[in-house]
């Protein structure tokens, strides 16, 4: 046993250490042991509605075959259109207007459906990775950048709305 006497008369006596190995660790604190013995139900785990993801998986395969019909050329159009499609929406969020946040991801899960099919069809032909990300920067190299849609459609109601208020003017 330890025994401290401080300045006045009485004496602090300690326990002795336990001969039990203490696990050595940085963590200072209290730790606190809590086990659940309470089983959760599968059903329970699983927020989602069984039927619900399988018309999901339904709606993906068949966005999947219609992708696959495409030519590849016409998916990097629209890969192209979609990463423009995707600028607006960033440029809508900073400014703080009005956007739906799922889109975001719908859009980034359809441009990478669309190179999944792309790469697909690559290695199909025999093109190994290395000459794929050669030949995929050759073309976003030569990709001229042009507005998307929704742009257009913006730049098309803003003309047509100038000419109602010129027409308007002169009337």
């Amino acid at each position: 046993m330890l025994s401290v006497s401080i300045a006045s008369s009485s004496i602090i006596t300690f326990p002795p250490k336990p001969h039990f190995p203490i696990p050595k660790s940085s963590f200072n604190g209290v730790r606190i042991q809590h086990r659940c013995t309470i089983g959760v139900p599968p059903q329970a785990a699983s927020f989602r509605n069984p039927a619900s993801s399988v018309v999901m998986m339904a709606k993906r395969e068949e966005e999947m075959q219609e992708i696959r019909t495409k030519t590849t050329d016409e998916i990097n159009e629209e890969v192209v259109e979609l990463k423009g499609e995707l600028l607006m929406l960033r440029l809508e969020k900073s400014a703080r207007n009005e956007f739906k946040s799922s889109e975001f991801r719908r859009m980034r899960k359809r441009i990478a459906r669309m190179l999944t099919v792309k790469r697909e069809r690559e290695v199909e032909e025999g093109i190994n990775k290395r000459l794929s990300r050669k030949l995929d920067r050759k073309w976003k190299k030569s990709i001229v950048p042009k507005p998307p849609p929704s742009m257009k459609k913006f730049r098309d109601e803003e003309a047509a709305a100038k000419a109602a208020a010129e027409a308007e003017k002169s009337a």
